[in-house]
């Protein structure tokens, strides 16, 4: 597997990882006993999991050169961002060459996204307020409905866990007029506690488009007329979360959150060029344990999703979309080692569209009924799952999933699976007036997954081996000036995985090889990078920290014609942090340090050599 078109020093620090990671052994470099929930709507450990399931937690966000959810999960396995201009801009992600919006995004349990777009704004979600991420690869329709048929990323936003008051804050500034603020209170009891954090960014930015237009359309790449708004695209970011739980009992659990974000972002544009922005999510939770062997869990909540559009001061257009969703869920342990999951989701979608030329205002519920098996048989373990969707607009939809797994010989692990899942088309798809198709059919697919890991005293290796065929998949026809489904598209793909302690020395690694294809056409699908390499080795001494990320890709083509050829290429990124007295840590940053200059996305222009300094108090 060869990495043309990126630098030598990229190439060669992305392949070093398979002997590393063969050879690794030592203290435990990566906790796979931790638990995760989204995988399968249960706790669960990691190891345990029938799915590839990898975890990003606090520590690993504060070590990071990381300003912004894009930046901490680009290059991961399985993962392609695509971002218009850097911090603060459009930024799109596809996982394992499904779509844009085919991968459903959870905060705290609450679904969240654009109804108008399909799109989760990624780039509006402050890191500040993240304790963790856990990212699950592959479909999981057959548990979450619709929107899942790449897999599924839930955001678990800040909490307290011990006893007492607790308090942290942290402020950065770096190049390009980078600024950053943060701070956060807990206090917790024995029986709950309550919290809050805000936090600011803001940055001048660069001149996010390149200047190279298409002639033949006015209005392509940058949607500016050559020459115009070639200046500074600036960006900030205000947030604010609340949080509150509760325990009456020790079957009795209460939890509400509410989280909002509201900025301003600044890009090039002939028609808009400006826009104020708001997250918002507000949602809680009532769990019920009577024994061991029952819980009853009823989650609630809604994401709203506005954009104020501007052309200089002059308003342009209004989006305004909201997300109501309620699921009810109750877990069975029906004998010892299998438990037995059942419930009903409910999901209301609304958005109204203020424009001058193209308003349109539409609303759309979907229910379901689910049930999951899960059941351990010594080495083997079996997850059954079983879903029903009743969309207004489309119909019924069954989607069903099976997984297996083995445990063998001294630490190694087989796992296979198979499942269906679908997707509805978005508002904008079906009806943003003159570039809409109302004759579109919902996106189905059906995958199939086979992975082998194993691992020791310190040391994880994992490869994963995908295919999915999706029918109906719904691409943008340039030549109609609409979206249309296209018949059969196949996607196959290849992830390695590992991670490793060696000593005081910390590595992480991530290698991906995918082929998407429009069997109709025979083209490649736009915006996937057949290729890509992540490499993260930190290591501490004393009361330093050293640590270095490098990040490959290879070319995609940006068009679903394969006319438009986006560069692959390699950054490094490196940071240093000094714990100089306790609780205080100054952080040092260097992002593409070789000052590499590439897109992501045709016409749009990526940052340079970028500096960041950071001082963060967060007592033990």
């Amino acid at each position: 597997m060869r990495f043309r078109s990126i630098p030598l020093r990229l190439n060669i620090l992305a392949l070093a990882l398979l002997p590393s990671l063969a050879l690794a052994h030592g203290d435990e470099a990566k906790d796979l006993d931790a638990v995760v929930v989204t995988a399968t709507r249960t706790p669960t450990t990691v190891d345990a999991a029938l799915a590839a399931v990898e975890v990003i937690d606090r520590a690993q966000i504060d070590a990071s050169s990381a300003r912004s959810l894009p930046e901490l999960l680009r290059g991961r396995a399985g993962i392609a961002i695509v971002n218009q201009g850097g911090l603060g801009k459009l930024s799109t992600l596809f996982m394992r060459g499904t779509e844009s919006d085919h991968v459903l995004f959870l905060i705290d349990g609450i679904r969240v996204g654009s109804p108008t777009s399909g799109l989760t704004s990624l780039q509006d979600l402050p890191l500040a307020q993240i304790e963790r991420i856990e990212i699950v690869r592959g479909p999981r329709s057959s548990l979450y409905g619709a929107d899942a048929i790449g897999g599924v990323i839930q955001i678990f936003t800040r909490r307290g866990e011990t006893e007492g008051v607790r308090g942290r804050a942290r402020i950065a500034a770096g190049s390009h007029g980078l600024r950053e603020a943060s701070a956060g209170l807990d206090l917790r009891g024995k029986r709950g506690g309550v919290g809050v954090d805000v936090a600011h960014q803001g940055t001048d930015g660069i001149n996010a488009c390149n200047g190279n237009l298409n002639t033949d359309f006015s209005g392509a790449g940058c949607f500016i007329k050559q020459g115009t708004h070639l200046d500074r695209d600036g960006y900030r970011n205000n947030s604010a979360a609340l949080r509150a739980d509760f325990a009456p009992g020790e079957a009795w659990q209460f939890d509400a959150r509410a989280s909002r974000a509201e900025g301003h972002n600044d890009y090039d544009g002939d028609y808009q060029d400006n826009s104020d922005i708001v997250q918002q999510t507000v949602g809680g939770s009532v769990r019920w344990t009577p024994s061991e062997a029952m819980q009853l869990k009823l989650t609630a909540g809604r994401n709203t999703d506005d954009s104020d559009n501007y052309i200089g001061s002059a308003f342009a257009n209004r989006y305004t979309t909201t997300r109501d969703s309620a699921s009810l869920q109750g877990d069975f342990g029906v004998a010892k080692g299998q438990l037995l999951s059942a419930g009903f989701d409910w999901l209301r979608d609304a958005a109204n569209v203020v424009d001058p030329w193209s308003p349109f205002a539409r609303t759309r519920g979907n229910r379901a009924v689910f049930a999951q098996y899960q059941g351990d048989f010594g080495a083997h373990d079996l997850q059954l799952s079983l879903r029903r969707d009743d969309n207004d607009q489309f119909g019924g939809h069954t989607t069903g999933g099976i997984a297996w797994g083995l445990d063998f010989a001294e630490g190694w692990r087989v796992t296979a699976s198979h499942a269906t899942a679908f997707k509805a088309p978005t508002f904008n798809e079906l009806y943003y007036p003159g570039a809409s198709n109302p004759d579109l059919n919902p996106e189905t697919s059906r995958s199939t997954e086979l992975s082998l890991a194993r691992g020791g005293d310190g040391w994880h290796v994992q490869a994963n081996a995908y295919q999915t065929r999706a029918s109906d998949l719904i691409a943008w026809e340039s030549s109609l000036f609409k979206p249309v489904n296209v018949e059969d598209a196949r996607i196959r793909g290849i992830e390695l995985t590992g991670s490793a302690t060696l000593g005081e020395w910390t590595l992480r690694g991530q290698l991906g090889w995918l082929d998407a294809r429009n069997l109709d056409s025979g083209k490649r699908l736009a915006r996937r990078p057949q290729r890509s390499a992540r490499l993260d080795l930190d290591r501490d001494v004393g009361a330093w920290g050293f640590g270095v990320s490098g990040i490959a890709e290879a070319a995609r083509w940006d068009d679903a014609a394969n006319t438009l050829r986006v560069g692959g290429y390699g950054t490094l990124d490196a940071r240093v942090s000094w714990r100089f007295a306790p609780g205080w840590t100054l952080q040092a940053n260097v992002v593409n340090a070789f000052d590499k200059r590439y897109e992501t996305s045709a016409w749009y222009n990526q940052p340079g050599r970028e500096f960041v300094l950071s001082l963060r108090w967060q007592p033990e």
